[in-house]
């Protein structure tokens, strides 16, 4: 399935998102700008992009696992939400759980976006919800330690 997805450069060194691979489901996105990230802070990173998404669609921002591991930094707001209807500049709400500043370089990869599809939902509100052998058990049901 090919979806055409309507992207602006509001910034000059914006760079658009790229698939590192063919078929991956993630486009990385890039900062435009420089900061630093103290231990245990967030910053708002600007990509210096906006988007239009297609009808029935929303874009999640999700951390990249390099980055993650390597650096302990990762989106807060982990997946972020671009509902179809945002057109405003995309930015990454990123936090350094590590125990050393830590450096944004310009153009650097700060997160991979992928895009979604969103049904229409219809809530129907009822009386009674159909039994199942797990029920109404919450945190550790499955009984894995």
């Amino acid at each position: 399935m090919n979806l055409d997805v309507k992207i602006k450069r509001i910034h000059a060194d914006a760079m658009l998102p790229m698939q590192a691979n063919p078929g991956d489901a993630g486009m990385d996105l890039y900062s435009i700008e420089a900061a630093e990230i103290p231990a245990g802070q967030a910053k708002l990173i600007k990509t210096g992009l906006q988007i239009e998404l297609p009808k029935g669609t929303e874009a999640q921002i999700r951390p990249r696992s390099g980055l993650a591991l390597k650096h302990s930094i990762t989106v807060l707001n982990s997946p972020g939400t671009i509902d179809e209807g945002y057109r405003g500049e995309i930015g990454v709400i990123l936090i350094n759980h590590g125990k050393e500043a830590f450096i944004v370089e310009k153009s650097m990869r700060i997160a991979q976006m992928v895009i979604q599809l969103v049904p229409t939902i219809q809530l129907l509100e009822v009386n009674e919800l159909s039994p199942t052998v797990r029920g109404t058990s919450g945190f550790g049901a499955s009984g894995v330690k």
